[in-house]
C-alpha cells in the first residue's frame, strides 16, 4: 500500500515563524489555513502571552504549534490519529518546543475522563467538521474544570452547519466565515 505524501503548513508568526510542519492528510484533518489562523491570532494578541492553551483535535498542530510561537506558556495537543501523532512528535523535537505536551487520545473520552491538571486560557476546538463533535465539546468543557475564569475558547465549523448551543457564561466576541469555514471566538464570563 502507497503511502500518502505528507502535507505541510507553515507557522505565520512568533519565534518559529516560517517553520514548516509536516501532517500526514488523515481523512478530517484540514490545518486551520494561513488567513484565518493570522485573523485568530490577532483577536489573541493581547491575551496568548503566557496563556496556557488546549488544542482538542490537534491534526497539524498549527493551532497548538503558533500559540507557542507567539508567547503561549503551554499547549496541550490531543490527538488520536496514530500516524498524526508521530509527526506532532517529530514537529515537537524540530522545533524543541518542551512546552508542549502531545497526548495520544480521542477528544471526547479525554474530556469525560481526565481532571485538568489546570484551567486553560484558550481552547482550540476544530475538529473533523463531518462528525459533528462541538456540541459534545461544549458541553463536556462547561461541565469540567478545564476552563480558567476569562477563558477563551476558540471554534471551527462547516459554514453550513448550525452553530452549537454555547452555555450561557460563553459570551460571543467575534464570528467570520472564510469559504466553507465559519469560526468563532467566545470568552467566559
Amino acid at each position: 500500500m502507497k503511502k500518502s505524501p505528507l502535507g505541510q503548513v507553515r507557522i505565520i508568526g512568533g519565534m518559529w515563524r516560517g517553520q514548516k510542519l509536516n501532517f500526514i492528510p488523515v481523512e478530517g484533518l484540514r490545518p486551520t489555513g494561513d488567513r484565518i489562523r493570522e485573523t485568530l491570532f490577532n483577536w489573541l494578541t493581547p491575551i496568548i502571552h503566557e496563556a496556557h492553551c488546549l488544542d482538542l483535535f490537534a491534526g497539524s498542530g498549527a493551532l497548538g504549534f503558533e500559540a507557542l510561537s507567539r508567547g503561549a506558556s503551554s499547549a496541550t495537543l490531543i490527538e488520536q490519529d496514530p500516524e498524526a501523532i508521530n509527526l506532532l512528535q517529530q514537529n515537537q523535537t524540530r522545533l524543541k518546543a518542551k512546552h508542549s505536551h502531545i497526548v495520544k487520545a480521542n477528544a471526547l473520552e479525554w474530556l469525560s475522563t481526565t481532571k485538568a491538571f489546570q484551567p486553560f486560557d484558550i481552547i482550540f476546538l476544530d475538529p473533523p467538521f463531518a462528525e459533528s463533535l462541538l456540541q459534545s465539546c461544549c458541553d463536556l468543557l462547561d461541565q469540567k474544570s478545564f476552563l480558567a475564569a476569562n477563558a477563551y475558547i476558540y471554534m471551527e465549523s462547516d459554514s453550513n452547519q448550525s452553530p452549537p448551543v454555547t452555555p450561557t457564561s460563553w459570551c460571543a466576541l467575534k464570528e467570520k466565515t472564510t469559504g466553507q469555514v465559519t469560526y468563532r471566538l467566545f470568552r467566559i464570563g
